[in-house]
């Protein structure tokens, strides 16, 4: 496993991750995938996973990067220390490696929320601070609210058919010294990634190296400065196929391939709002069976 310098920190970290979002398979894969070297588990109080995660990393955790992130809900600072503490007894832990907000909630002035996550870093609950699906302005203003101390990450969506972050927000991370962390690289299903690719380029790379297709497209994501990725696997399978994405590259050829011949989206604002507000409960159960039953063209644009 290839590992990645942390922000400007002199911590590195695998760079290929454990993300436990809508994970159920237990802690037996997430033990696998430890074993097979992602020793960077991502989880959030909000997945209701910690104890499994702490069944997983049994005897491992001084081996590991372990992050989490707290709820908007619980940005006031007695609130946030609360929640902390919560997650640190699920994990069977005495701190985290990185304490991260899950996403902006304007409600609640940063000021208040990221004094809170430096009170927690000076008495050891956590290493470091990162925050989740911010823009680039919030990230500006998250760390302004810091300090002198840095945010050494921000946790966005980004893969080969979603990259949004590339209209800005990549290369001002990558400038500053502040890790991507990648998730959903493998899309929410392989298949609406397949859905964008209609000359088969993926399939035909994974062939010509033999690697899968799901390694193929992760480590498109690994080719890029300060990137590393949480993908997740519910089967010991699916997660030994994601760690051998690591230990290689393609090559700046094979990149060009896959940006010309993939067809992409960057998210607007809009998406961001209808994604948060509009896609929750039956409704977003109704919204996903529908587009489903759209045909493909139609259906990558509004997936």
């Amino acid at each position: 496993m290839m590992y990645k310098r942390l922000g400007r920190t002199e911590v590195s970290i695998p760079e290929i991750g454990l993300g436990t979002w809508n994970y159920h398979g237990g802690p037996i894969p997430l033990r696998r995938g430890l074993e097979a070297g992602a020793l960077f588990i991502d989880t959030a109080e909000a997945y209701q996973v910690e104890p499994v995660i702490r069944e997983a990393m049994t005897g491992m955790r001084e081996r590991l990067f372990l992050a989490t992130k707290v709820s908007p809900q619980n940005f006031r600072r007695a609130d946030l220390h609360k929640s902390v503490e919560t997650s640190l007894r699920r994990l069977g832990t005495d701190h985290l490696d990185l304490l991260q907000l899950h996403r902006p909630n304007p409600a609640i002035p940063i000021e208040e929320t990221i004094g809170a996550m430096s009170e927690l870093v000076d008495v050891g609950k956590t290493r470091f601070i990162g925050v989740c699906n911010f823009s680039l302005a919030e990230l500006q203003a998250a760390q302004k609210a810091l300090g002198s101390r840095r945010i050494v990450s921000n946790q966005v969506r980004y893969s080969v058919i979603d990259r949004t972050i590339e209209n800005g927000l990549l290369s001002y991370c990558q400038t500053e010294g502040i890790t991507v962390i990648a998730y959903s690289p493998l899309a929410r299903s392989f298949d609406r990634i397949l859905d964008c690719d209609p000359t088969g380029v993926i399939k035909d790379l994974a062939a010509r190296l033999g690697k899968s297709p799901a390694q193929i497209v992760l480590n498109w994501c690994l080719c890029k400065d300060g990137v590393v990725i949480i993908p997740k696997g519910n089967s010991e399978a699916h997660v030994v196929d994601n760690c051998g994405a690591s230990d290689w590259r393609l090559s700046a050829e094979q990149v060009g391939l896959l940006v010309s011949r993939i067809q992409y989206r960057h998210r607007t604002a809009f998406d961001a709002f209808a994604r948060r507000f509009l896609t929750r409960g039956p409704l977003r159960v109704f919204a996903l069976k529908a587009v489903k039953l759209l045909p493909r063209g139609v259906r990558r644009r509004l997936e």
